[in-house]
């Protein structure tokens, strides 16, 4: 059937008293972003907005409205006049095509205009006599435990009914919370972690630290193909990720370094450079995707090892979940085939045989005078690091440019 109006429910936003306002602008102006090609209007009311529909597809709207932050949920809603036979002609209709059978439902009216002549509960007892005997489908009325709710909300300027609501992503709108840098690698956990960060209204752009050709150039393609499904969540649908030329560290890593403690040192030195980043691009913190115990280099001593190199804090949206927990959400957003692409990132494609589970940061500090320059290279790190503007539609192979992501970008950033 076709609806009249979207309406949107902040949620978490109410909670955010003083703040409430630019809470609610951001989540508009992100609104706005995900539908302005679409003939629909954005209604705004008091404590409400609307979405005009004009006959847009609501499966379109559906896919638009889950890429918001800060939206807690929406309904699609019909509109009826401020009398009991309008009421009652919408609340049929509406049942009559969302009803299954077997379906237990009930009726429950909001009157938020209390100048209107019924109380809630008297509309509630006025029209459900009249609404059941024309329901066609199979049912039972259950006030207690009902499968579906017809809502009805009784407001100044009419009235509007809806069955049920989907859930928005909540959160909060992203950029409200500030700027961080996350740490993508590629794989499963890193752009989930990232996606979480977003949801919360954290602006986020991505490092990854890119070895080719000591890694293929397709595992820094899983990353461009990461960031274009994020970009869907991102403001005006853009990410941006700095490329990190690792490889001259890398390699000063491999001939120097310990067996055991590679992993380590190369997250430090990954940390040193995120931070310096961070700065530059006045970002307030640095996100990963590691969850305790996961790997070697994911246990307590292990992270505390890691983070002592930077003062900014480190933010591990995953750090608590499971697994298949994170599989799950990489899936539902359509992140995970990309993820177990088989190209390994830098951290993955030489990893030790036995890690330090345990390892100090006496040790790490005695292991990385082992390295000649590390603070040059890592200058030059920084300094070379190249700026990529992702967004959903971006066409780019970088093994159409040849066999390392400097090569590409030397072409790339002059078209």
């Amino acid at each position: 059937m076709k609806y009249d109006q979207v309406l949107i429910r902040f949620g978490d936003l109410m909670l955010k008293g003083k703040n409430r306002y630019i809470f609610i602008k951001k989540t508009l102006q992100l609104i706005e972003q995900n539908i302005k090609d679409l003939n629909v209007e954005l209604i705004k009311k008091h404590d409400r907005v609307y979405l005009k529909l004009n006959d847009v597809e609501t499966q379109t709207i559906e896919e638009r409205l889950l890429r918001v932050s800060g939206i807690a949920s929406f309904s699609f809603v019909k509109i009826a006049e401020k009398n009991l036979e309008s009421i009652i002609e919408v609340g049929v209709e509406l049942l009559n095509s969302r009803l299954e059978d077997g379906t237990k439902f009930k009726i429950e009216t909001k009157r938020a205009d209390k100048r209107f002549y019924l109380t809630s509960q008297q509309v509630t007892l006025e029209v459900a006599p009249k609404i059941i005997p024309q329901i066609k489908k199979k049912f039972s009325v259950d006030v207690r435990n009902p499968d579906v709710i017809l809502q009805i909300e009784i407001r100044d300027e009419a009235v509007y009914l809806f069955l049920g609501s989907t859930k928005g992503l909540g959160g909060f709108p992203v950029g409200v919370a500030g700027k961080a840098l996350s740490l993508l690698s590629g794989g499963i956990d890193s752009p989930v972690a990232t996606f979480l960060a977003m949801k919360q209204g954290v602006l986020v752009e991505g490092i990854h630290f890119e070895s080719t050709p000591l890694t293929a150039i397709e595992s820094a393609q899983k990353v461009i193909d990461l960031a274009k499904k994020l970009a869907l969540y991102a403001p005006h649908h853009q990410f941006n990720v700095l490329m990190v030329p690792f490889t001259e560290i890398h390699q000063e890593i491999l001939k120097s370094i310990p067996n055991p403690y590679i992993i380590t040192i190369m997250r430090r030195v990954m940390f040193k450079i995120a931070e310096l980043l961070a700065i530059e691009n006045n970002a307030y913190a640095v996100i990963t995707g590691e969850s305790v115990g996961q790997v070697a280099s994911q246990t307590l001593p292990s992270l505390q090892t890691i983070e002592a190199v930077i003062k900014l804090p480190v933010l591990r949206p995953v750090l608590t979940y499971d697994k298949q927990e994170i599989i799950n959400l990489a899936r539902e957003l359509d992140l995970y085939e990309i993820s177990i692409r088989p190209f390994a990132d830098c951290c993955s494609i030489y990893v030790p045989k036995n890690p330090a589970t345990k390892p100090t940061e006496k040790r790490a500090l005695q292991y990385e005078r082992y390295l000649n320059n590390l603070d040059s290279l890592i200058e030059k790190a920084v300094q070379e690091t190249s700026r990529w503007t992702i967004k959903p539609d971006t066409d780019l192979e970088l093994n159409n440019y040849g066999f390392t992501v400097k090569e590409a970008w030397e072409v790339i950033k002059h078209d």
